[in-house]
């Protein structure tokens, strides 16, 4: 795991514009620190073969079907509501 001193934690905290105490310093210092540790272990995976990808623009989206639907789940959508009437939600008056 990477090893970060206090001095490059509170130049990262400068250049992030966030302000730190120096009680926060040294868990901050531990946060960073396990995070480059997991990017460093994300380097140990064997992409031979597997294309960069720059965006999701380059993916293909699933398409669906276009069909109008009610969703079906009238019951679901309607527990939630405070007051009800048939299959509609019912509202204090605000227009007098």
């Amino acid at each position: 795991m990477m090893s970060l001193d206090p001095a490059t934690v509170r130049r990262i905290a400068k250049l992030a514009r966030i302000r730190v105490e120096d009680a926060e310093l040294p868990k901050l210092q531990a946060d960073l620190a396990a995070i480059l540790g997991y990017v460093e272990q994300l380097g140990e995976i064997d992409v031979t073969g597997i294309e960069p990808l720059s965006g999701a623009a380059q993916m293909a989206l699933r398409m669906r079907a276009d069909i109008v639907t009610d969703g079906g789940q009238t019951e679901a959508i309607l527990a939630n509501a405070p007051g009800r009437e048939g299959d509609f939600f019912t509202v204090p008056k605000v227009v007098e």
